[in-house]
């Protein structure tokens, strides 16, 4: 058994537990493979801003890199939320640094957790007029600041999104 053929086992076995009953595809990637999950009320997969996804998520490759020390990291997603959710971003991103292109002003973004981070980090990365950096802390969600490219420090204050 491969390990994605693996971690879909893992993942049904452990929705079956739980009463689940889906139906999970396979979607090969050259970075990360992906299990999808089709389910009557995916909302209860998904959780609030796709925080039980990310626990799925998070068990499933534990145990899978417990039997397959050398596998790949694999994305759990339900119904595309999380495909959905990562062109919004995206589409978010785009709008707040053409904003902070026109005034000249950092943009602070809502609180992401670290695989949006970098996601928004991988937006701009070949972008030579805005950067984005993440404060530090060693909270879970954090904000991104999104900056005119060579500015820095503490005399930048930024504009809220809220």
């Amino acid at each position: 058994m491969t390990p994605v053929g693996a971690a879909k086992k893992i993942l049904d076995t452990m929705l079956g537990h739980l009463g689940f009953h889906v139906e999970i595809e396979i979607h090969e990637d050259e970075e990360e493979p992906c299990l999808q999950i089709h389910a009557p009320r995916p909302e209860l997969l998904i959780g609030k801003d796709g925080e039980r996804l990310d626990d799925l998520q998070y068990l499933v490759n534990r145990v899978l890199k417990k039997h397959f020390p050398k596998a790949v990291r694999v994305r759990i997603d339900c119904e595309h939320y999380r495909a959905i959710q990562e062109d919004k971003l995206n589409a978010e991103v785009r709008g707040a640094a053409d904003a902070v292109k026109a005034s000249g002003k950092p943009f602070k973004m809502r609180p992401l957790n670290a695989y949006y981070r970098r996601l928004v980090h991988n937006v701009l990365v070949d972008d030579t007029d805005v950067e984005s950096v993440s404060p530090g802390g060693d909270d879970r969600l954090k904000r991104i600041i999104i900056r005119p490219r060579g500015t820095g420090g503490a005399e930048s204050q930024p504009e809220a999104t809220e």
